[in-house]
């Protein structure tokens, strides 16, 4: 079942590619990817022509067939959003179509790092993100996630690095610098995923293990020590893992997000790296992924929501079975504010606060929202509460089971629901309420806010503060990071200096270790005018690329006029260690 795609000129119900043969030669000292893709394809419909999606390609030849014909192609009328359609001509009994390529230098889903902006400074660095729609910066293909593919690939890079995909991966260097790669199960394109660098391997358990430079190897292994824990846990609740191995790689610090959970190989920001496993529910949240997202996909970024909703609620079960109902709970909240900041920020009427959205004629990286992800989670505790745990479980697994390795749409998941879940229980279905919760703006009213007991004795503490009680005399021997986080979240926007002074002091923000807490607490500094931790701010902007920490503080910087002068001058400075992915955003903000 395929829907039409407005993000994708593919037209799949008339001719779709089903296998991807891959060999490409990685070229840092052009910053280009040159090679050919070769598809497996079905014509449905004996159409003579196939539709890929390119943008900033330079198509070279097309073929056809196993013999390497040749063929024409063009390529249609360039969109802002979109790039452009590439027409491969084709027969009705053609099975096989190969396009010689090259990329641009600008590839918005590559990265190209020298050696200064890596943890060795020794050699250079490649990563993709290819998550919503730029896998077609780097390979001509359907670039839709309601389309599937299975895929090989043979990948050429200097005989000093290794290369790892979405895929079968190597844990030793090639002296020639040849890698081969295999995924055998199907994934939609944003899943494709190529890194390249001075990497090292670490196992961690019998399915599970780590790639990172040699510099940062040791952390990370201490960071993620329990990797495997968090994978017999999963399992306990939605079934066995199906994509073989779940390793890890963590990236040079400017990845624009927390993580990408392309299959069996999660790409991960160093920014988690806090030096006492305080952060590791984002491990938590990709290793999700491998059930809602990867083994059922949203079919469009529309529906963007199935693959978040459920990944954040699945992340804080899989929190919860490790660490109790209390820990899982502070994340309930923080994720809750989170949730309102958006909601505040976007307009509680606006229609991009609905779970099925409307992106058409825009970029859909508009819907990665804390909408799809928080919201999407609460409508799915909202549902496990009307029916109680142990039956919403047993309809998530048979939605899993039923749906496994392809995509499906909001309309399949509300139609699973009524047939498996509500079944005709009129009651049910209003407490339920799909329409307040999928298609209304908002929240709907009869919503309740989680709390948490450890965030209520923060409160206590922070009136204590409040109060006149000094800094150093609080009671918070024992906090998690998800503590001291609520506790800067509560401080008041209007602190004096010597407020400031005395809590960094005491708590040592400034330098804290946790960029978590590290951006929360910068939020007040800059609104503040609190120039000791100018240094502090400036070195945080110039190595973090995470867009989720970026984009507040720049928002807050350039609020004033003085402030916006900062602004530009650490963005000139820090621009070229960002992804486009947050570059995109950034230029816009501060034109």
């Amino acid at each position: 079942m395929l829907s039409e795609d407005v993000h994708s000129f593919a037209r799949p119900s008339e001719a779709v590619a089903t296998h991807l043969d891959l060999n490409i030669d990685v070229d840092f000292g052009n910053k280009v990817l040159s090679g050919q893709a070769a598809y497996q394809i079905e014509n449905k419909t004996g159409t003579e022509e196939i539709v890929f999606d390119t943008r900033g390609l330079q198509i070279e030849q097309a073929f056809v067939g196993d013999d390497m014909e040749p063929t024409s192609f063009r390529l249609g009328t360039p969109d802002e959003v979109l790039g452009q359609p590439l027409f491969v001509k084709i027969k009705p009994d053609t099975r096989r179509v190969t396009i010689k390529y090259r990329t641009s230098p600008e590839a918005a889903a590559l990265q190209w790092l020298n050696p200064q902006q890596t943890a060795g400074k020794q050699h250079p660095f490649l990563f993709t993100q290819s998550q919503a729609i730029l896998a077609r910066t780097w390979i001509p293909i359907q670039d839709s996630p309601g389309i599937r593919i299975t895929y090989s690939a043979t990948v050429q890079v200097p005989a000093e690095l290794l290369a790892v995909m979405s895929a079968s991966n190597p844990t030793e260097k090639n002296p020639r610098g040849v890698y081969n790669f295999e995924m055998r199960q199907p994934i939609p394109s944003y899943l494709m995923a190529l890194s390249v660098g001075d990497l090292t391997f670490r196992e961690i358990g019998p399915q599970t293990g780590i790639y990172a430079e040699p510099a940062t190897i040791e952390a990370a292994a201490y960071e993620f020590a329990e990797m495997d824990k968090m994978l017999v846990a999963a399992e306990k609740i939605y079934g066995k893992y199906r994509w073989d191995r779940y390793d890890l790689l963590v990236l040079p610090p400017s990845f624009p997000f927390g993580g990408m959970e392309n299959p069996r190989l999660t790409f991960v920001t160093p920014t988690v790296l806090a030096k006492d496993r305080s952060l590791t529910s984002l491990i938590a949240h990709e290793l999700a992924h491998s059930w809602s997202g990867n083994l059922v996909t949203n079919g469009t970024w529309n529906d963007f929501w199935l693959n978040e909703g459920f990944t954040v609620y699945f992340e804080r079960r899989i929190m919860e079975e490790l660490y109790g109902k209390e820990y899982a709970d502070m994340l309930q909240v923080l994720g809750y504010q989170d949730l309102r900041h958006t909601l505040e920020e976007l307009g509680a009427d606006s229609p991009d606060t609905r779970l099925k959205l409307d992106l058409e004629g825009r970029d859909p990286d508009d819907g990665l929202t804390d909408i799809a992800y928080e919201k999407g989670n609460f409508f799915l505790q909202h549902i496990e509460k009307a029916v109680g745990r142990e039956r919403f479980d047993a309809f998530v697994n048979k939605y899993f089971a039923t749906y496994a390795f392809q995509s499906t749409y909001t309309d399949t998941f509300l139609n699973f629901l009524r047939s498996e879940l509500i079944q005709g229980d009129a009651a049910l279905a209003e407490k339920i309420n799909i329409e307040g919760w999928v298609y209304t703006p908002g929240l709907p009213q009869d919503f309740v806010a989680p709390s948490s007991d450890r965030f209520a004795k923060v409160a206590e503490t922070f009136r204590s503060w409040q109060k006149g009680v000094p800094a150093e005399k609080l009671a918070t021997q024992g906090w998690s990071s998800h503590e001291w986080l609520h506790f800067i979240r509560m401080l008041p926007e209007d602190m004096t200096q010597q407020q400031l002074t005395e809590l960094d002091k005491a708590f040592h923000f400034t330098t804290s270790g946790n960029n978590e807490v590290l951006a929360a607490w910068f939020l007040h500094t800059i609104r503040n005018n609190y120039a000791s931790a100018d240094t502090a701010l400036q070195a945080f902007l110039t190595t973090v690329g995470r867009r989720k920490f970026l984009v507040p503080l720049y928002k807050q910087l350039i609020k004033t006029p003085q402030g916006k002068e900062k602004a530009l001058a650490i963005y000139a400075k820090a621009r070229p260690n960002y992804h486009a992915v947050a570059t995109v955003t950034l230029d816009e903000l501060l034109k």
